[in-house]
């Protein structure tokens, strides 16, 4: 994984475990998962708002160690309130 990407694992609703992570790529986040480990990685096109949340943990984390700008995630948070208006941050 590039350096900038992020990843976490989460349990789904019928309890399978999977691994997630997002992709920086210009503006844009993409989101990927993947139920095992030596599974290909699929395409997330509406990630949840537990993904978008986990995104910017992962984010702040970075920024606490220099390695990202606090701007970015700036914009993940717009990004957020636009697609969960009801969303709390």
């Amino acid at each position: 994984m590039p350096k900038n990407d992020i990843s976490w694992k989460r349990r789904l609703p019928d309890g399978e475990k999977v691994e997630v992570y997002a992709h920086h790529v210009g503006k844009d986040w993409n989101f990927y998962i993947r139920g095992r480990r030596f599974e290909d990685w699929k395409a997330v096109s509406q990630p949840a708002l537990e993904d978008w949340r986990a995104l910017l943990d992962g984010m702040e984390r970075l920024i606490a160690r220099d390695r990202m700008s606090p701007a970015e995630a700036d914009h993940v948070r717009q990004t957020i309130r636009e697609r969960f208006p009801d969303a709390e941050l």
